[in-house]
């Protein structure tokens, strides 16, 4: 039975045009494992872009479609995921984003853009932790972040690890889903640290 990838914010705020690409690439040093391939590893994730960016997208290549407010790039990432484009009205605003669908599942498309306005819509700005984790994987740099190898044991491999101090300040990699939340908080950009957690947005 086919399930759905999760669809996860993976950046908070608007994206510059050098992060967007960088975003693009956020999984770049994955192992070429099946979710690589076959783009699990990518579908469901999204960000919001800025209006000229999302028009340049547009104009680089014609679209493999274009429907309303999306349109999905014609170049394929990995078997039929693709990067679409939304051009969203939000609360009286324009916003555009740019999210990972796997064209083969129709409906993924409408769920998406669904979530992203549902989750762009909450009248109170948050952060879930998952949110958090995907945030700091997005903007460390790639001598910061890897994917686990050969130095855990055999049922962690291919997860997220980042670099982190220990308390005697030394240089330790750690599996992402495991920092603690004074390590998330560290890690996350000044403006972010107190937004309050979505379960009490």
């Amino acid at each position: 039975m086919f399930v759905s990838p999760a669809i996860r914010k993976v950046y908070e705020g608007v994206a510059p045009r050098h992060e967007m690409y960088a975003l693009f690439n956020r999984h770049n040093q994955a192992p070429f494992d099946d979710d690589r391939m076959n783009g699990t590893r990518y579908v469901g994730e999204w960000f919001e872009i800025s209006e000229a960016d999302h028009d340049r997208m547009f104009e680089i290549l014609p679209p493999l479609f274009y429907r309303g407010d999306m349109f999905a790039m014609r170049e394929l990432l990995a078997a039929s995921v693709t990067s679409v484009f939304f051009a969203l009205r939000i609360d009286d605003r324009n916003r555009w984003f740019h999210g990972y669908c796997n064209l083969s599942d129709r409906p993924s498309l409408e769920r998406m853009r669904v979530e992203i306005i549902a989750r762009e819509s909450r009248p109170v700005r948050a952060m879930s932790d998952q949110e958090k984790r995907d945030h700091i994987w997005s903007t460390t740099g790639p001598d910061f972040r890897d994917y686990a190898d050969a130095r855990f044991p055999a049922d962690l491999r291919n997860r997220q690890i980042v670099l982190v101090y220990s308390s005697a300040q030394r240089k330790i990699w750690k599996l992402l889903d495991d920092l603690t939340a004074e390590e998330i908080a560290s890690k996350l950009p000044v403006q972010f640290r107190q937004l309050v957690d979505t379960a009490a947005a």
